[in-house]
């Protein structure tokens, strides 16, 4: 006996919503636990309403050094309050300040720094983090990192259920990816966020979030025409002394970037 034919009447007779299937056009259900951001309206737009905790986030922006803290700050602090464990810093671009950084949830005793020599120590760096049972948090600026790379570190985070963010240049998102979170941050005097890959549907407008502090606002804008400069005329056109140079415990971008606005 053969089989009824299956036409459009029986399709449109299937229930709109079948369970364990997830449809493209709706937000999906995150499976792992989440870590609010502390930014309601980015909440709103990720699957299960903050950072997947044992999975890759990757966020792209313009240079290192200019969104990080005021990113992820909020969910660290808040992170930190309610779990032990340590937050790994791999390869960060500058010192980061604690006399700012400590106020605001993020001490110095739970803070550790690996200043790693190249992108292959740079990455073997952050897979031992994230398989470290004692790390709450990982924060690695991978800039040439290979998506076989990344898959690896997402294998990692999920192994340990790691809070997991990658930072990376822009011109990045023309690979592929296999974080399950992807974002590209830009701005100054507010951080325009665009999710770029989540499990939903495309997001046409980027979220704005508060961005740092006008004194930093300025100071971006001045190293981002540097910055057209040096890429149009060579390496030899030097960038400001704001972000080429330490002062004291921290980097003038850093004490910047977390002050009071």
């Amino acid at each position: 006996m053969s089989s009824p034919r299956l036409s459009l009447r029986n399709l449109s007779s299937l229930p709109v919503v079948l369970p364990g299937v997830w449809q493209a056009d709706q937000m999906g259900a995150c499976v792992q636990a989440v870590q609010p951001t502390g930014y309601g309206a980015l909440d709103a737009q990720l699957p299960g309403g903050g950072w997947p905790l044992g999975a890759l986030t990757e966020v792209l922006q313009p240079f290192a050094g200019a969104h990080e803290w005021q990113l992820v700050l909020p969910a660290l602090a808040q992170a930190l309050a309610c779990r032990q464990g340590a937050v790994v810093l791999v390869a960060p671009p500058h010192e980061p300040f604690m006399p700012l950084l400590q106020p605001q949830g993020l001490v110095a005793a739970r803070l550790c720094r690996v200043m790693a020599e190249g992108a292959s120590a740079a990455l073997w760096a952050s897979e031992q983090a994230l398989r470290c049972p004692d790390v709450l948090a990982v924060m690695a600026w991978l800039p040439q990192a290979q998506p076989a790379a990344l898959r690896r570190l997402q294998l990692a985070a999920a192994r340990q259920g790691t809070l997991a963010w990658v930072f990376r240049p822009v011109s990045a998102s023309q690979q592929a990816s296999p974080a399950l979170l992807r974002l590209q941050v830009d701005g100054a005097q507010t951080m325009q966020v665009r999710i770029l890959k989540r499990r939903g549907p495309p997001l046409p407008q980027p979220i704005e979030l508060p961005g740092c502090h006008p004194q930093l606002a300025q100071v971006l804008a001045t190293q981002a025409a540097r910055r057209l400069v040096a890429q149009a005329t060579g390496p030899t056109t030097p960038l400001p002394t704001a972000v080429t140079q330490s002062e004291g415990r921290g980097h003038a971008l850093d004490r910047l970037a977390l002050a009071a606005g």
